[in-house]
């Protein structure tokens, strides 16, 4: 399957073709980090500028931060460890890449860092589904103002829904905007791709209504065998306790049959910081640069 990529160095723009191939790797391989999921690299293929090739038996992705600086996400399949070391010797610096793969900085002209910023937050998807004990008190508080004030409905994410959803999304992006959070058209540019993609990209999602209006939706997929991955969360930021409702309902109805659940990075933002904190992961998962010397 791998015989429709280029040969490194060539490399070529993602595509919804490539889909059923990285799927597979992505199940071989059981990834714990958000990053490695198809939707999540489809739908941040511009934003990211990300480009696929083959590399002996192993697939490579490769791609520019938000700052423009070059790297490549951990080898998929194949001689994962080879590949990397090719990369490297070629002067690419590899980002997202885990404990395991971190073992390759026992080499002495290799150098390796955490990068915070990046770690994904795990939970215990029972915790934020149920919300148990004092330590959730709060959460649940906020629910019940919420829902004693409005009249609302929650519903799993369909098509009909999508007009809805991005008019909420055009909302939401005014109001950040507006406070100063910079830039969020790439996220907002995923975001509704998503909404669109969301069946031909394996997307499950939950909608909360007020009033027959849509008024905060998130959409996830499943990130390994165990856990599920929540990729977006959008709400009307004036409407108190609703994000907690949409997080304990998507992880009530969907992915039932997961252990955990991956919340993805906090880039570093300080209230993102202490917002998924305060819901007690049960890990962080850890990520790594590695580059040559």
């Amino acid at each position: 399957m791998t015989d429709s990529l280029p040969g490194y160095p060539e490399r070529r723009e993602l595509l919804l073709a490539d889909k059923p191939l990285l799927d597979q790797l992505f199940r071989e391989q059981q990834p714990r980090i958000s990053e490695l999921t198809f939707a999540g690299l489809y739908l941040f293929r511009m934003a990211h500028r990300y480009r696929v090739s083959r590399l002996g038996d192993a697939v490579v992705i490769t791609g520019n931060g938000y700052d423009g600086a070059p790297y490549f996400l951990p080898p998929l399949g194949g001689d994962r460890r080879e590949a990397a070391r090719r990369l490297l010797t070629d002067g690419w610096e590899l980002y997202g890449g885990d404990e395991e793969v971190a073992l390759l900085a026992g080499e002495p002209n290799l150098v390796i860092r955490e990068e915070r910023n990046s770690f994904d937050y795990l939970y215990r998807k029972s915790d934020l589904a149920e919300l148990p004990g004092n330590r959730y008190h709060k959460k649940r508080n906020r629910i019940a103002y919420f829902t004693n004030r409005h009249d609302c409905s929650v519903e799993e994410y369909r098509e009909s829904h999508r007009s809805g959803a991005l008019l909420l999304l055009d909302r939401w992006l005014g109001v950040h905007d507006r406070l100063g959070n910079g830039s969020l058209g790439a996220e907002a540019l995923a975001t509704a791709e998503g909404l669109a993609l969301s069946q031909r990209l394996g997307l499950e999602g939950v909608v909360l209504l007020v009033g027959g209006e849509i008024r905060g939706f998130t959409l996830g997929e499943r990130l390994n065998g165990t856990t599920a991955l929540c990729h977006f969360q959008k709400a009307d930021p004036f409407l108190d306790g609703i994000y907690q409702l949409l997080d304990r309902e998507f992880n009530r109805r969907l992915f039932t049959d997961c252990a955990f659940v991956n919340r993805e990075q906090d880039l570093g933002e300080p209230n993102l910081r202490k917002s998924k904190l305060s819901y007690h992961p049960v890990e962080l998962v850890k990520k790594f640069r590695i580059r040559s010397r």
